[in-house]
């Protein structure tokens, strides 16, 4: 667990340099669901390939604006170089903005918010026909998924008892526009998901141990399996956390670094 918190710790840090280095992109988004993808990458899916050389678990960041989180744990696996990260957004990187999976270890490009969701219950149903095992975690934000296309996502994974699909809520309360409760408010998310036929649990998204024992109980669940994260946007920077002003934004020379020292110093 010391391990993990630590890899989450400079995962952070890379973070805050990306966003420095490219002038834009999302910090508050990225470093709320860091502690989420740091368990999923390094202690909970099966990277190893198949016969046809495919990664046994599958991930989808629904959220493609979180890419800078996304591209730091890739790259503390080593699916992409550590020296690549500060290109992020240049005109000439294939580190762009949301994923695509022209990038190493990343199974789908996203960014238009509402379609991963649909995505992974497309691959856990072929791997439910072809039993080939292994799951399926499709991280969404709680201000994405007002959009409808999720909610049918939701009754497809129940219809076809995906029980192999998992999908993860980035429940940190605000979105571009404002707190998620101003635009469109998510009253009883849990019982929704429940009375839409999910195996449903609320964990602290920043606490290691709750995030790794819901997921252990989403393999043995004979439902499709949904984790409400309760997160903080902008985690683990004092200035940038639940402040919606971080949502999309640069960092200036000044915030970068205060944001550094704040999480112990230079990469």
């Amino acid at each position: 667990m010391k391990d993990l918190r630590k890899i989450s710790n400079e995962i952070r840090k890379d973070i805050i340099e990306m966003i420095h280095s490219a002038g834009s992109g999302h910090p508050g988004g990225s470093m709320s669901c860091v502690e989420i993808l740091v368990c999923l990458y390094h202690q909970i899916m099966d990277l190893s390939l198949d016969e046809n050389n495919m990664r046994k678990d599958k991930f989808i960041l629904s959220k493609g604006h979180a890419a800078p989180a996304y591209y730091a744990v890739l790259s503390s696996k080593g699916f992409i170089p550590k020296e690549d990260l500060l290109s992020l957004r240049k005109i000439d990187s294939y580190l762009e903005g949301h994923p695509s999976n022209k990038i190493n270890g990343v199974d789908v490009s996203s960014g238009s918010l509402g379609q991963g969701m649909s995505i992974a219950n497309g691959m856990a149903l072929e791997k439910k026909l072809s039993k080939k095992g292994g799951n399926v975690y499709c991280l969404l934000g709680d201000g994405e998924i007002e959009e409808g296309q999720v909610w049918e996502a939701f009754m497809s994974a129940n219809k076809y008892n995906l029980s192999n699909v998992v999908a993860i809520i980035d429940n940190n309360g605000l979105q571009i526009d404002g707190t998620v409760e101003s635009v469109k408010k998510l009253d009883k998310l849990y019982d929704k998901m429940v009375a839409f036929g999910f195996n449903t649990t609320i964990i602290d998204g920043h606490d290691i141990n709750e995030i790794i024992d819901a997921l252990e109980d989403a393999k043995l669940s004979n439902k499709p399996n949904c984790i409400i994260a309760k997160t903080v946007k902008g985690k683990g920077i004092s200035f940038m956390e639940n402040n919606v002003s971080w949502h999309g934004k640069g960092i200036s020379d000044d915030d970068y670094n205060k944001a550094i020292n704040e999480l112990g110093g230079n990469v």
